[in-house]
């Protein structure tokens, strides 16, 4: 493998996956204090993860990697009473792949030398690097490249040809474990977000696609409840793996409206090519932004109107009668919706 050592000082990151955290918990915040008080450039993974830079920490703290893990598995437990999982390495790719494959409440760190790098790699499954969705696993495993070691020894003009030039590049350089991303501190934006977890790992297309229309209906109800609008919708899918994806859209102008919001939210669920994804959690989230600042695009459709005036008389239906007072057809009999 063709590991170049950076020129700079390592970096030593940390990911950190918070358990029993829901979307909205009001512990998020808290554990993210906590994480603070070890490094300030902490980075938020919402609901439920977190990834630090433990650069400079270690000389402050006198504790390597494993140590600091130690140390923030301890306070966040002690201060919050949220049990965790960390994964550590020189990059933010490495630290995400070792929590990944960590035990619940477990430690795993990567040492810092190509060997180390080099073996805890090339064993994994292709879909284990992350930005490889179903779809890309399927087309890589085509062409025998069934770890991360094959695509690591394929030319990078074969995954070019493959995959297309900068997704190829970007899969040849992660197999080759070069990560330049850094972990940029940021306030936690204000969003409110909507989750179906299923009963069992979900393999039904058809159930999928309900449990999205599912989260965009609570969504866009919420929103406008709160007088509050979003323009960059997220939708993340948790597979049963403990793997996810996460993909946002940026509309034309910020909305409350439902069936906008299903449009995209099923247009960025179609653009990830599951087939026979064995999903476990389907999670929308909205950055809020004021409605009385929303400009509506004035529009001559009458069908365009009438679905705005619909969707106010439902909203005055739930606001009396319930939440389930009105519902689209395809939800009627859908289950729990969290």
């Amino acid at each position: 493998m063709n590991t170049v050592k950076p020129t700079q000082p390592v970096r030593h990151l940390v990911q950190v996956h918070y358990h029993g955290m829901t979307p909205g918990d009001p512990r998020y915040p808290q554990v993210l204090d906590v994480l603070a008080t070890i490094t300030s450039r902490v980075h938020a993974l919402p609901p439920d993860a977190a990834v630090a830079d433990l650069t400079g920490a270690e000389r402050y703290f006198e504790r390597g990697p494993e140590g600091l893990a130690q140390l923030i598995r301890l306070r966040t437990l002690a201060w919050t009473g949220v049990a965790t999982t960390i994964g550590a390495g020189s990059s933010r790719m490495l630290a995400s792949m070792a929590a990944a494959v960590t035990e619940p409440g477990g430690i795993t760190v990567v040492p810092d030398s190509d060997e180390a790098i080099v073996a805890f790699l090339h064993p994994r499954p292709v879909a284990a690097l992350p930005g490889v969705g179903p779809a890309t696993a399927r087309t890589l495993t085509q062409y025998s490249l069934q770890t991360i070691g094959d695509i690591a020894h394929t030319p990078l003009a074969t995954l070019q040809r493959l995959l297309g030039a900068a997704a190829g590049r970007q899969l040849y350089e992660r197999a080759h474990a070069h990560d330049p991303r850094t972990v940029t501190p940021h306030a936690l934006p204000k969003t409110t977000t909507v989750s179906h977890a299923f009963d069992r790992d979900e393999l039904d297309a058809d159930t999928q696609h309900r449990a999205v229309l599912s989260v965009t209906h609570q969504l866009g109800a919420r929103l406008r409840d709160d007088q509050a609008v979003t323009r960059t919708p997220t939708l993340t899918v948790r597979y049963a793996d403990r793997s996810s994806t996460s993909r946002s859209r940026t509309l034309p102008e910020a909305t409350a409206h439902t069936p906008t919001l299903t449009r995209t939210a099923l247009a960025i669920f179609e653009s990830l090519g599951l087939q026979r994804a064995r999903v476990r959690t389907i999670t929308l989230t909205g950055e809020l932004g004021d409605s009385a600042s929303a400009v509506r695009q004035l529009t001559l459709d009458p069908d365009d109107n009438k679905a705005y005036r619909v969707e106010a008389a439902a909203d005055r239906a739930r606001r009396r009668f319930g939440q389930d007072a009105v519902l689209p057809a395809a939800l009627a009999r859908f289950g729990d919706r969290r």
